[in-house]
């Protein structure tokens, strides 16, 4: 499928990533956008990625073989209702949404079905909004469909193709599978990661010395609490009964943790770590995912002024660009003392072999 013309009701991380990506591959695709957003429309108009600015309710969209419903769950349903008739039969529509229930759901009752293939890409980032999307974020990720009973199965192969041809794997499930596995390996992961901060910060004194010592593996795993609260605050209601689920059975293992410490279990706690260490090794390496990779190495500076100055001129002047740097006061779970952070693993690989070669000594994760 070479779209002539696609349409995006919403231009943030995904929509605005998707869109770069067709320009990418289909430079021809002309691409019609709405987006509350007056500034990222422009933005991405000045950069050539969006060809026609929207209005809310714009019939002007009707021209586009592809529409992405790329906005939060709830406002993509209540745009559902204004697009009905103005789709044309050949038109397939879809969306991005992490959870697929409910705008399943709409779709059947306004009948809707021959048009729609719910899609959700397996990728993404703390950060949102169109300045931090980009053409190769969906690449190599699973982008799961999700296709209504009554589309055609031209429509899902034309789709399928599509996703393929932007650098994702297409993945067809039901939406009721995508929405249970999502809530395991996604949504919990999230809410997770939001209590322990809570957690850490009502345990904390004044001082707040748990807050200053914080590092290494408690910084990993929380790292995506810093996740928009608007979009986790309405996936957990839109998904409410499977990670309600998910819960249950995350906290019956959390209480049998308990219970081994309590009991001073020293088989059961053995085991316990040895099963989550094996699975979790044995998890797919790919980048991406819900919960996006980052790139990370850790060196070992001796402590003497401008020694970090001279790491980041090194890699500067090797057009290696980093997205953080900074000493690690707390290396209880950390390798070298200085942390430096890219934006892309060929940077963080490049890198790596450049402060090598210098003789510095240098941890990856």
């Amino acid at each position: 499928m070479e779209p002539a013309a696609a349409g995006f009701i919403g231009l943030g991380l995904i929509g605005g990533s998707i869109a770069k990506a067709l320009k990418k591959f289909y430079p021809q695709c002309r691409i019609y956008a709405y987006d509350k957003d007056e500034l990222s429309l422009k933005k991405a108009e000045e950069e050539g990625i969006v060809d026609v600015i929207c209005r809310e309710q714009d019939a002007g969209i009707s021209e586009c073989s592809i529409i992405f419903l790329c906005a939060p769950v709830s406002a993509n349903i209540s745009y559902l209702r204004s697009l009905k008739s103005i789709l044309r039969p050949e038109c397939i529509l879809t969306d991005v949404g992490s959870v697929k229930g409910d705008i399943h759901k709409v779709v059947k009752a306004l009948k809707l079905e021959e048009y729609f293939i719910g899609g959700h890409p397996m990728a993404g980032s703390e950060k949102s909004g169109y300045q931090n999307s980009s053409d190769h974020l969906i690449e190599n990720a699973y982008f799961i469909l999700t296709p209504s009973e009554g589309v055609s199965l031209q429509k899902i192969s034309d789709y399928s193709e599509l996703v393929n041809s932007l650098g994702a794997i297409p993945m067809i499930l039901t939406w009721e599978e995508h929405d249970y596995i999502t809530a395991a390996i996604s949504h919990l992961p999230h809410v997770v990661a939001s209590s322990l901060v809570n957690l850490v910060e009502h345990l904390d004194s004044s001082d707040e010395h748990m807050k200053m010592i914080a590092a290494g593996g408690f910084k990993d795993i929380t790292r995506i609490a810093s996740s928009s609260p608007v979009m986790w605050e309405q996936i957990c209601l839109t998904n409410q009964d499977n990670i309600s689920r998910v819960l249950d059975e995350y906290i019956r293992m959390i209480v049998q943790a308990k219970y081994l410490i309590d009991q001073g279990d020293s088989d059961g706690l053995y085991q316990m770590f040895s099963n989550s260490r094996d699975y979790r090794n044995s998890l797919d390496s790919s980048p991406l995912g819900p919960i996006k990779k980052a790139y990370i190495l850790y060196c070992d500076i001796v402590d003497e002024t401008g020694a970090i100055a001279t790491i980041a001129t090194t890699l500067a002047m090797n057009q290696i660009s980093i997205k953080n740097i900074g000493i690690v006061h707390n290396r209880e779970f950390e390798e070298g003392v200085l942390k430096i952070e890219f934006y892309q693993e060929d940077a963080m690989i490049s890198a790596a072999e450049l402060l090598r070669k210098r003789n510095y000594i240098i941890y990856e994760r």
